[in-house]
């Protein structure tokens, strides 16, 4: 029986087929003799094989199949062969039948790139803990985003135990939360991958963490206020049932009012609160002064910047901050990002059909398995990871001491003289190094003078240490309301992107730096105090609040590779 061979699986086939023919050419010369023929026809049918045997014509391959005994197994037209399963004494006796006949064993292939390095594990220091047995095991990531595309990486953990506990879509209230736009099956992909290479090294960060995927946006990445807010609720009410612990929020919008006023970002502190570290995305408006948005303006949460390899993964000397990166300060005069992370052209899976690789098909690699994307929510995806890496080692830590433990152990990018290559605005306490935050002990360095209670029942408010002066340079305060002359915490706009910039090991910030993004508990006060924002120029006049349940909000779908 003759069966005809699928168009997509035939020129698979034909991709790997040359090499193969050279192979056989080389090591199977043919030489024939017609006499030998009926000896072959009645050779034992044992340990046979798949083989594609090639002639003048489809024709005559088939019929010097069936002269010997074999069974030919497909049509192969396209290239004057058939498929067959033979012997190898069969093979023998077709090899030395005629120069024009050649037999080549049916190789298994591979399709190119199924499994590809995506080098920010390696790059944040994270395959370190995975040879130590860190992968996130029993932490789970709620991610609110676009739903998710349940593939076996993403479906099932480095252990091979079902990761995805629940799915929820806020669009519908439903638990279906399939992802038609992409953007939050990359930023699951990028967390906790399962898949790893041939050199065995993870895809994710952390390929044994647990998931919870939340909807709240269209396919096209659009979303509201009220959607959001209710995916949020539902996390909070979920809390518990499945062991929530990070929340990854991947998405943002300008900054409309004060932090405090803003319902999605009462919300987040609300998640907070409820002891779930939240990280979010600085946004991709950079690389202007006062451009992060809304989540990442929350003061209590971490905010996270994005850096580039500039695609030399293997060497740091050309590693720099994305320019598309959200810097600081906030209206509010918090120091934002609090850190950065890998965020250029990143590697991550995306369903074929989505939204995004239809709108940008030349970034798809790999045979639709994986998608290329820069952005501050890929960035704040690998710290979501981190955070796991950190909380499986520690399960008890909580949002402000995982906050901490995170800045403490960053690293400040420096130039060849020592000085810091960018200002505090910009990359916050510097990359994160994953190994160094897993074993870091610090305590009481984030979000001191801070009191979320007391924000959420409006009692107070809560003002950061920076300003801009008449000349728009924006700087730090001391807890005295001082300018610090350092010229680390300076920015004037300008030069904005130094070369040989590095992030070397062991370069942090002076002490106290990291925490001084926050008022000191003696120097809480209202916002607005003449001894907290001192110029009064950090808040534009005439901002309205928009009516809630229409307001915009979306992901951070795209920006030019870097």
């Amino acid at each position: 029986m003759r069966q005809s061979i699928n168009k997509t699986n035939l020129l698979s086939f034909i991709t790997g087929l040359g090499l193969l023919a050279v192979l056989a050419l080389a090591d199977f010369p043919s030489h024939g003799d017609s006499e030998e023929r009926p000896e072959a026809a009645a050779v034992s049918e044992v340990a046979k094989a798949s083989y594609i045997v090639q002639a003048s014509s489809g024709a005559a391959a088939e019929k010097a199949v069936i002269n010997i005994g074999g069974r030919v197994t497909a049509t192969l037209n396209i290239i004057d062969a058939v498929g067959a399963e033979l012997t190898e004494k069969q093979v023998l006796s077709l090899r030395s039948q005629s120069e024009l006949i050649k037999v080549y064993k049916d190789e298994k292939l591979e399709v190119s790139g199924s499994v590809i390095e995506t080098f920010y594990p390696s790059l944040v220091g994270a395959n370190r803990l995975h040879e130590d047995g860190i992968t996130g095991k029993g932490v789970t990531i709620a991610v609110l985003d676009t739903g998710i595309w349940q593939e076996p990486p993403l479906l099932n953990s480095a252990d091979n135990d079902k990761r995805i506990l629940a799915t929820y879509d806020a669009l519908t209230d439903s638990d279906d939360a399939e992802d038609w736009n992409g953007h939050g099956t990359h930023i699951a992909s990028i967390m906790v991958s399962s898949d790893r290479t041939e050199s065995g090294n993870y895809q994710g960060i952390a390929p044994n963490a647990n998931l919870v995927a939340v909807r709240a946006f269209e396919p096209d990445g659009s979303g509201t206020y009220l959607n959001v807010i209710k995916a949020l609720d539902w996390i909070v009410s979920n809390k518990k049932k499945y062991h929530i612990k990070i929340l990854n929020l991947s998405f943002g919008a300008p900054a409309r009012s004060r932090y405090w006023e803003d319902p999605v970002n009462q919300a987040v502190m609300a998640v907070w609160k409820k002891d779930i570290v939240v990280v979010a995305a600085a946004g991709n408006g950079g690389p202007a002064p006062m451009t992060v948005g809304i989540p990442g303006n929350v003061p209590y949460v971490i905010t996270v910047g994005a850096m580039t390899d500039s695609y030399t993964p293997n060497d740091s000397s050309d590693d720099r901050l994305a320019r598309f990166s959200a810097a600081g300060p906030t209206a509010d005069g918090f120091v934002k990002p609090d850190l950065v992370a890998p965020g250029g052209h990143m590697l991550g899976t995306m369903p074929p059909y989505a939204w995004l690789p239809l709108q940008y098909p030349d970034y798809v690699v790999a045979h639709d398995h994986y998608f290329s994307m820069s952005g501050t929510s890929q960035a704040t995806a690998v710290i979501s990871g981190v955070l796991a890496l950190m909380l499986e080692k520690e399960s008890k830590l909580k949002p402000d001491a995982a906050k901490c433990r995170l800045i403490a152990s960053a690293r400040a990018a420096v130039l060849d003289d020592g000085r810091h290559a960018y200002t505090i605005f910009q990359q916050g306490a510097g990359r994160v190094d994953a190994f160094a935050a897993v074993y870091e002990s610090s305590k009481d360095c984030a979000n001191r003078g801070l009191h979320i209670r007391d924000d959420l029942e409006g009692k107070q408010h809560f003002a950061g240490l920076a300003a801009v002066d008449e000349n728009g340079t924006y700087y730090l305060m001391d807890k005295f309301g001082k300018r610090n002359t350092t010229s680390d915490y300076e920015w004037t706009q300008g030069s904005l992107w130094p070369s040989g910039a590095l992030w070397p090991e062991g370069s942090i910030w002076p002490e106290g730096i990291v925490s001084s993004d926050n008022v000191t508990d003696d120097d809480a006060a209202l916002l607005g105090s003449d001894a907290l924002l001192s110029q009064g120029a950090l808040w534009p006049q005439g901002a309205l609040w928009p009516q809630v349940s229409s307001a915009p909000v979306s992901t951070y779908l795209w920006v030019p590779q870097e």
